[in-house]
């Protein structure tokens, strides 16, 4: 399945001031290979100013906030969670110098009998 295309500004505007002009939407559709709907959308956008470019610039700008934000709230969560695991792992109980085994827990000292 194909992913959704992105066309630039310029290009949208292009396209709407072509059909203004008195191009037909099957012609722009066919030459441009772009849906009928889509030139009748960026028709519609263009006449309300949408592609204006301080109306886009603020589109980028309230974008990039809203991005901002969610990284801040991720980044406060991580912080959250690094801190409450580091006052976890300070409460939990140290071994006491004997030897570990990953596996079976403390070594055991081999007995006079299994030394000979």
């Amino acid at each position: 399945m194909r992913k959704h295309r992105s066309y630039p500004i310029e290009f949208k505007r292009q396209v709407a001031q072509e059909y203004l002009a008195g191009e037909t939407l099957h012609g722009l559709a066919k030459r441009h290979e772009i849906n009928r709907n889509l030139v009748r959308i960026w028709v519609a956008k263009y006449e309300a100013g949408s592609f204006d470019s301080d109306v886009v610039a603020a589109d980028i700008v309230q974008t990039q906030e809203a991005r901002i934000a969610a990284l801040e709230r991720l980044v406060g969560k991580l912080a959250l969670e690094n801190e409450f695991l580091k006052g976890a792992s300070r409460d939990v109980p140290r071994p006491r110098s004997e030897t570990m085994s990953v596996i079976a827990g403390p070594m055991v000292s081999r007995s006079p009998k299994d030394a000979g």
